[in-house]
């Protein structure tokens, strides 16, 4: 955790246990094409942390979670948080629950559902998808379960130009990060999204 400058007192065993039953279950379950441990921690445990700075606060939904990533890993880091991890393979939510299970994570929720299938809106302050689809697809697929003022968080790897460019109004780029991932050189970005907020009626001069 120093080396992306956080520090989280007790997440280092807890995330071990994650990893070593990410590790367990993937041999059967198929969760990442990432097999050797030391690999997945990298690009998979330390990936889903370094946006932890830019978290915001209230409930968050994780769309498209896989094996957890980032959903679990932020939960892990976050105890106080409440995050959804939503998942339609069958296998990985299933995962999902046992990990929900084994490692005691109360403050996690697995939603079996395809993202835009899910009937919760305005329920979080924020969404995360970490390899889902384009910025377009994303704030369509989740635009609506975020409340007023909330964000998308989406991880990508080269900046997303053309993505950016494609993104439907009302939304917007209100900010991206480079993020500096310990063993793995490839880029990666944060592109956070927001909705703009509609003008004030009778506000003009």
């Amino acid at each position: 955790m120093a080396m992306l400058g956080l520090s989280v007192p007790g997440l280092a065993p807890r995330l071990l246990d994650y990893l070593a039953l990410l590790n367990q279950w993937n041999h059967a379950y198929n969760l990442t094409a990432v097999r050797d441990p030391h690999q997945m921690l990298s690009r998979h445990l330390l990936d889903s942390l370094s946006i932890l700075p830019w978290l915001p606060a209230g409930p968050l939904a994780d769309l498209g979670s896989g094996a957890g990533l980032p959903g679990i890993v932020l939960a892990l880091a976050r105890p106080e948080l409440a995050v959804t991890v939503v998942e339609s393979n069958g296998k990985k939510a299933r995962f999902l629950r046992e990990v929900v299970r084994q490692l005691g994570l109360a403050n996690v929720r697995v939603a079996q559902s395809r993202a835009e299938q899910l009937n919760e809106p305005g329920a979080y302050g924020c969404i995360t998808a970490r390899a889902l689809g384009t910025l377009a697809q994303l704030v369509q697929f989740g635009g609506d379960l975020l409340q007023p003022g909330g964000q998308l968080l989406a991880m990508k790897g080269q900046y997303p130009a053309d993505e950016i460019a494609a993104l439907p109004a009302p939304w917007q780029v209100q900010a991206s990060h480079v993020l500096a991932i310990p063993g793995d050189s490839a880029a990666r970005h944060l592109i956070v999204v927001t909705r703009a907020s509609a003008p004030c009626q009778g506000s003009h001069p």
